[in-house]
Formats: C-alpha cells, structure tokens, sequence
C-alpha cells in the first residue's frame, strides 16, 4: 500500500468525487445498528449507525464513528455511557425512526433501562453496554471506543445495508 507523498515529502491530497467515494464504500456490507445513551439532563437520545466494529477481546472494546454534524453529537462526546444495538432482520422500520428527524425517536418503541441508566432496546440480535473509553479525531468524525460492561447475544440474523440500501441476507441461526 502506497502513500501519496511528494517528491519533497509533503502529502498530497488526491482528487476524489465524494459522491463516488461514498458509493465505493458502499460496497462494504455492513451491520446495523442503534446506538443509545442518555444526554446531561436524563433524556434519552439514539441514532442508527453502521460504522460499528470490534476491536479487542481482551479487554473487550468496541468502536463506532459519528459525524460533527450529528443532532445528537455533543450528546455522545460528553456521555460515559452508551449502548449498541444490532438490529435483526425485521427492524428495519426501527433503523428508520433512529435515523429519522423525528423529535422523539424512542417514540413507540419498547425499551428498558441498563446500566448508569442507559436506555436499552428490548428487540435486537446482539447487544453491548459500554463505558466510554477512548474518543479519537477521525477527519469529519470523532471515533469512540468503549469497554464493553455487558453485552447479549439472542443470535437472530442481522439487518443488513448494502449499497445504499438494506439487503436480504440467508444465514442459518446459531444454535
């Protein structure tokens, strides 16, 4: 893998369509997934999110990216708590209303309370509650790593987005 650097040693800034590049990544299948936590006065804020990943068993930490521009981004930069939700195949009217506009996204929505108050979706196919552990600059977004304090796993086939859309995937369930 090569970089792209200049004869003097300074970086040089390719030239990229944003529109394409978005559309390349897009070929990457990816999970979905809720992300929840509370703000500083108790309220319940979520969004959906699929830049979800793993990144250590031992100990057990997890990432995800959000946007600058996010609604409920100062919400997420200051919680020390939050929640992923990977959502199963039959909830994809659940990752719409999380990614909506709509003012209260929990609206209809059966949830709980987990750990340091964090709301809890009560239908997903895996689950993990985390402490904020690390927060990174990434370009246009911050990545948060958390460590993981619970997690569940109903082993239900995961909601899938491909392409800019959801996709059908046949996995037979675990057992």
């Amino acid at each position: 893998m090569s970089k792209n650097v200049s004869q003097a040693g300074s970086r040089v800034e390719p030239q990229i369509d944003q529109k394409a590049f978005r559309t390349a990544l897009g070929q990457f299948a990816t999970g979905v997934t809720v992300i929840t936590t509370c703000d500083a006065r108790g309220n319940k804020v979520g969004m959906t999110v699929n830049s979800f990943s793993s990144v250590s068993l031992d100990p057990m930490l997890v990432l995800w990216s959000i946007a600058r521009t996010s609604k409920s981004y100062e919400e997420f930069i200051h919680a020390d708590r939050f929640a992923v939700h990977v959502l199963n195949s039959q909830q994809q009217a659940i990752s719409n209303q999380f990614a909506s506009n709509c003012a209260d996204r929990f609206c209809d929505v059966e949830h709980t309370v987990g750990v340091g108050g964090i709301p809890l979706l009560k239908d997903y196919s895996a689950l993990f509650q985390c402490q904020t552990e690390h927060q990174y600059e990434g370009g246009d977004h911050v990545i948060i790593v958390g460590r993981v304090v619970e997690f569940d796993n109903r082993q239900l086939p995961p909601l899938i987005f491909h392409a800019g859309r959801y996709a059908d995937l046949d996995l037979p369930v675990a057992v």
